[in-house]
């Protein structure tokens, strides 16, 4: 069986007609991919470091009602606990096979055309295990109304979304994280990655485009929502048609697909943790030199520090949809 097909404008009637073919071979785009570049490497882990790391966490601190103290009595001394979450690292990698014949026919310089598209798929595989870990977080925001969400706390949202992303769901969602869970922010602002469909119903909002107009009034040319209620929102288009923690970025949800997924995180909501850098790594020629695969290959996983919908400990809000 022939491992690369050749499309064909000629039709299987008619008369055939000379033709050139062109000296570039064109590459069909591939989505934005912004996961990653939020994640932060885990330090201290590495090769030969075992197959498995324990993430350890130091649980939130309730505060006490009176911090004064009684002349002669000492001072109250509390125990801290400490957990530990255990992170299994996995082999990722995909291959492009090559022939011989394929590469003395072929007009087109194909290691370069192989390596370009191998790259890209390395890339998207990243950015989609990366956009997993944010979904695995155990808070999941799920709109029911223009002015109305429910939260839930156990990773499983239980409800269909019923509308798109507006401005009050941004100000619901900010402050859930700043005053109820106590979300650290990254520097002075959270960071929210949405579908394109999410970000357009807070740009269709009449709030947002009042507020813009003496804010910002490019952000409309400019097609971005920038920054709102302290969150920082960063568009993809890396999204299927499934639903949940396991499809590939970010997808369309709810009744009617209304709803654009995103993901709201503050500090340190996602750890890289790398074993073998992701690579290209040319394979062995086989048959005599007639077959010779590329592959892009590594041993790394993401994820969040912590498993719980704690305040204090959990980072990040899942807004989605009942799958």
């Amino acid at each position: 069986m022939a491992l690369t097909t050749w499309g064909s404008s000629v039709a299987s009637t008619g008369a055939l007609k000379n033709s050139t073919v062109a000296k570039q071979l064109y590459h069909a785009a591939i989505s934005e991919c912004v996961f990653v570049d939020h994640t932060s490497p885990q330090s201290g882990y590495g090769a030969h470091k075992g197959q498995s790391v324990t993430v350890g966490r130091r649980s939130y601190f309730t505060q006490v009602t009176d911090a004064s103290l009684v002349e002669n009595e000492r001072i109250p001394e509390r125990s801290q606990s400490i957990a530990g979450k255990q992170v299994t690292m996995s082999e990722f990698g995909e291959a492009i096979v090559s022939t011989n014949l394929l590469k003395k026919l072929s007009v087109f310089d194909l290691n370069e055309s192989i390596q370009m598209e191998l790259k890209e798929r390395m890339k998207l595989a990243l950015d989609t295990r990366a956009c997993r870990a944010f979904k695995q977080t155990q808070l999941c925001y799920v709109p029911t109304g223009a002015t109305a969400a429910t939260l839930y706390t156990n990773a499983t949202p239980a409800t269909a979304a019923l509308v798109n992303m507006n401005v009050y769901h941004c100000e619901e969602i900010r402050d859930t994280m700043y005053d109820t869970y106590k979300v650290p922010m990254i520097g002075d602002s959270y960071v929210g990655i949405f579908r394109t469909l999410g970000l357009r119903g807070i740009k269709r909002d009449p709030s947002w485009e009042q507020w813009q107009v003496y804010t910002n009034p490019q952000a409309k040319y400019n097609s971005e929502v920038g920054r709102l209620e302290e969150i920082r929102f960063i568009e993809t288009n890396h999204g299927d048609t499934t639903v949940g923690v396991s499809a590939m970025g970010l997808s369309k949800v709810g009744t009617g697909d209304v709803l654009g997924e995103g993901v709201v995180f503050g500090q340190d909501a996602v750890r890289f943790f790398e074993v073998q850098a992701p690579e290209l790594i040319i394979g062995k020629e086989e048959d005599f030199g007639r077959q010779q695969s590329v592959a892009w290959y590594g041993i790394y996983e993401f994820s969040a520090p912590v498993d719980t919908a704690n305040p204090g400990e959990v980072r990040t809000i899942w807004v989605t949809s009942q799958s």
